[in-house]
């Protein structure tokens, strides 16, 4: 019997879930302003068919959009005014390095399920969309999709970034790749920024990147169950830890004593992060993988205004 193969669109989302995430969009905190007509409404006023408001006739303005109708009643010429509608900018940046391979199931595993699910919803909606991924530097790009006809492309550049961070050893530098995303992207828009922030460099630094007036920027934070709680992950005892992504090495004697310190420091650094987030107005969620995913799409996501 042959062996079933499984596509990058299979394993990332299921065509139940795909149907659940069509009654979905990208939202914004801002009103942003595309280049393309799409199903994001601006402030400014088009020839849509939605109507908005009335202004005066001035000499130059198209005699198609005059009211004959208010014209007949009020002796005076007014224009029709419609609702325009243009696209969204949605970029999806999430973390691949090595620490987010740790977990059971593993934070980068996660991270691409949301990237591929945020993606996909930007790319029904006609949004425009650009997919990165990064560890220590940002490692892969895929830029300015739109439509259906390339979520196959965005869904097997996505299963295709794990294995690349899988590979690179080194400290995080999200400071170095917030800023070349910021070089890169000069589009306004909705930026997503996926991680478990177990960076080394001065985290300020990096989401002042994300402040920027034309960003609506959020913060998705991934923890391992095993990391919210080592026992859980077999750490106890006397061990020799290895940092996954720089290599440094410390010999611990984990007991009750140390763990409880450990979650309180882990609380801290996720308050932490949280604030900073705050700081620099980009909206913050944390979780873990435990948690299912469609819960986390299908409600956390929502409730925290991403979607709707």
């Amino acid at each position: 019997m042959a062996e079933t193969q499984t596509t990058p669109k299979q394993s990332l989302l299921s065509p139940l879930f795909m149907q659940q995430l069509d009654r979905l969009d990208v939202m914004s905190r801002k009103i942003l302003q595309g280049k393309l007509q799409g199903e994001r409404r601006s402030k400014k006023r088009g020839q849509s068919v939605e109507f908005a408001d009335y202004r005066s006739y001035v000499v130059g303005d198209d005699l198609r959009f005059i009211d004959w109708n208010l014209y007949a009643r009020l002796d005076k010429l007014f224009l029709r005014l419609f609702m325009e509608e243009e696209d969204l900018s949605v970029s999806l940046i999430f973390d691949v390095s090595r620490s987010m391979h740790y977990g059971e199931p593993r934070k980068v595993e996660y991270a691409q399920r949301l990237a591929a699910a945020l993606g996909y919803i930007g790319l029904v909606n006609y949004n425009r969309v650009s997919v990165y991924s990064f560890a220590d530097v940002l490692l892969g790009q895929l830029p300015n999709l739109r439509g259906r006809r390339p979520i196959p492309q965005m869904l097997e550049f996505i299963a295709d970034q794990s294995r690349a961070g899988e590979d690179r050893r080194g400290a995080g530098n999200l400071s170095d790749v917030l800023r070349r995303f910021t070089l890169m992207q000069r589009q306004k828009g909705v930026v997503v920024l996926v991680s478990d922030f177990f960076d080394k460099g001065e985290l300020s630094d990096a989401l002042r990147y994300l402040a920027a007036e034309r960003f609506d920027a959020y913060a998705i934070q991934l923890l391992a169950p095993q990391e919210v709680d080592p026992q859980a992950g077999g750490v106890i005892g006397d061990l020799r830890l290895i940092d996954m992504e720089d290599a440094d090495v410390a010999e611990v004697s984990v007991g009750p004593a140390l763990i409880k310190r450990y979650k309180a420091n882990l609380q801290a650094y996720c308050q932490h992060v949280r604030d900073l987030c705050r700081k620099r107005g980009v909206m913050y969620m944390v979780t873990d993988t435990s948690v299912p995913f469609d819960t986390v799409v299908l409600r956390y996501l929502r409730e925290r205004g991403l979607l709707g």
